[in-house]
């Protein structure tokens, strides 16, 4: 989940070309007809990690107001234009997809079941064609019915980059004849999309330039959320999303605050089986908020939830783990993300890979992880892909482990090597709105000004960082953003969810973009061996060669394997970390009555 896209840590994925997807009905979980769901829970007194892998506080009671609090803005509502984790985890709540991660505690939380789809994706023609069959009964919050035409346009409309820079291009890459420069703007003839067949209202049918096995992860992005042609207006669409999910908009200010409230035309009786449970009567977003503040206002009942979902500030962590009965109130979850920096191969001269060298043997390693609060916030990442997710390969090229504070002898010889002896300027890029990043921007100014490395410090919004500021490759490097701070967690858990949509240089285009600069031709080679492998365990290995390469090639500085440190203030119900999001579930979560 982009940018930080932010999800799942379970089994492997079977994500091979050539092998048989599960089809068929996924078995009955639990729904949204107000069951807990999940196995096991907790009502006992507060305890640290106690909604990890079970529920904490276990209600099926309706009612009240859930606060939800963030520092900045994400990228858009809009579920066509979205790839923020916490954008992804929250409109499970007004956006119904054909497929979607369920609402469950532990690894539960990273299975994929059924939404608006009757079952699981059914495969042929050598997992080049999808099918799923639509449930009766699904409507939008007008009580027109959903049918596949709208979630048919709903991915026609998200292949447009240029109005929609946000959000993966999986749609754009995989589908098979895209007619050049396709626009649901400039071509209202859908027709002319033969990629996606809608024979019936009930039925929709994918058919891909290759097979792929793994499409139903495909089905449960956002961008299969129903969109009904006559209320699209473009990038307006935003200010008024037409809800499909238990909760409706009735009002949104973009950076300022959403309230969204029941849907009357939502039936549980068709969801048996994601999970949500629409606890809350209401939920409210305050945006653009200071990250101290919305730890401050968890803590004093102000707010619920911290919709960024990543865990306190470094400061407020001291605080609470130092205080028992605030500590009891926390959770350390695992995430399959990391913390990390491009080192923009688009500006000089970091187009040079011995200079890229030299920064990542100089950076102080356990500076990097202080950023995001030493331990408790994650390990020092000796590589891009974190331990967690299947294809991870544990090797240390630069002797992280060695020289945690960084080896400026060694990087002084690279310097050397790309004629830069005395050292270089350029500029590293964070989103202004997360102090850890600043932190972590000023770590790095720090330990590589030891070697003559002078970085200028540039802030730039988190709403717009991948569309405007950092994910524009002209802006990126017109501004020289040779460092650009970053963060990602896994679209899904494999080698392919976590690397393709960051290190693939063939998915770079003129905005919008989560690949920030690398360009290595052994990645791009790596990644095509890699979707050919029809053996998994095969597979898995060459996902570990290519976040190899990218490493080789000193493409990056890894950072740190990320952990977040959630703080869980008293006034929530049915609390749980979905592995699905490595975050609080959003769609079960109640409030205190």
């Amino acid at each position: 989940m982009k940018n930080t896209r932010l999800m799942a840590v379970a089994a492997a994925a079977v994500l091979a070309l050539g092998l048989s997807a599960c089809g068929g009905s996924a078995s009955t979980g639990t729904g949204g007809s107000g069951s807990t769901g999940g196995s096991g829970g907790s009502s006992a007194a507060p305890a640290a990690d106690a909604a990890i892998g079970k529920i904490y506080n276990p209600s099926t009671t309706k009612g009240g107001t859930l606060r939800f609090g963030m520092a900045g803005d994400w990228d858009s509502v809009d579920p066509g234009d979205t790839y923020y984790g916490l954008s992804w985890n929250f409109l499970r709540n007004y956006a119904r997809t054909l497929v979607v991660f369920k609402a469950a505690p532990g690894a539960e939380g990273a299975k994929l079941v059924p939404d608006l789809a009757t079952s699981l994706g059914k495969p042929s023609d050598g997992n080049k064609t999808w099918t799923y069959t639509l449930r009766d009964g699904i409507k939008f919050e007008d009580g027109t019915p959903i049918t596949s035409k709208d979630i048919k346009y709903a991915v026609a409309r998200q292949l447009d980059k240029d109005t929609f820079p946000n959000g993966p291009t999986y749609f754009n890459d995989f589908l098979a004849d895209i007619p050049a420069g396709y626009s649901v703007y400039k071509d209202k003839n859908l027709d002319d999309l033969k990629s996606i067949e809608t024979p019936d209202d009930k039925t929709i049918i994918f058919k891909l330039k290759t097979g792929f096995s793994g499409f139903d992860y495909f089905a449960q992005l956002p961008a299969t959320a129903p969109v009904p042609v006559a209320k699209d207006t473009g990038t307006k669409y935003k200010e008024k999303v037409v809800s499909s999910g238990p909760y409706k908009f009735v009002s949104y200010s973009q950076g300022k605050n959403m309230e969204l409230d029941r849907n009357p035309n939502y039936d549980p009786k068709t969801d048996p089986e994601s999970g949500r449970l629409a606890l809350p009567d209401k939920l409210t977003v305050e945006l653009g908020l200071n990250a101290a503040d919305v730890d401050n206002r968890l803590q004093s009942g102000g707010l619920d939830v911290d919709i960024a979902g990543t865990g306190v500030q470094a400061e407020s962590q001291g605080k609470i783990l130092a205080d028992p009965t605030l500590k009891a109130k926390t959770d350390n979850a695992q995430a399959a993300r990391t913390w990390f920096s491009v080192l923009n191969s688009d500006v000089a001269p970091l187009d040079n890979v011995d200079c890229r060298k030299a920064v990542v043997l100089a950076y102080d390693k356990t500076g990097y992880q202080r950023a995001y609060g030493g331990n408790t916030g994650g390990a020092i990442a000796t590589s891009l892909m974190p331990p967690n997710v299947p294809g991870h390969a544990d090797f240390d090229l630069y002797n992280f482990k060695a020289k945690p504070q960084g080896d400026p002898e060694a990087a002084k010889a690279e310097l050397a090597k790309c004629g830069q002896p005395n050292g270089f300027e350029t500029n590293v890029s964070y989103r202004a709105e997360r102090p850890k990043e600043k932190a972590t921007a000023e770590s790095l100014q720090q330990s590589l000004a030891k070697v003559g490395i002078k970085l200028n410090i540039k802030a730039y919004p988190t709403a717009d960082y991948t569309k405007l500021y950092a994910g524009k490759p002209d802006y990126a490097k017109a501004n020289k953003l040779g460092v650009i701070i970053y963060g990602w967690g896994a679209d899904w858990p494999d080698g392919f969810g976590f690397l393709s949509q960051i290190v693939d240089s063939r998915v770079i285009r003129p905005s919008g973009n989560t690949n920030l600069g690398i360009k290595v031709p052994a990645v791009d080679a790596g990644i095509d061996q890699a979707m050919a492998e029809t053996d998994a365990t095969k597979r898995d290995t060459i996902w570990g060669n290519v976040d190899k390469s990218v490493m080789e090639a000193a493409a990056v500085i890894p950072g740190v394997w990320a952990k977040g440190l959630l703080f869980r203030p008293d006034t929530i119900t049915n609390v749980f970390v979905n592995d699905g999001f490595t975050m609080y579930d959003y769609a079960a979560m109640g409030v205190k009555q």
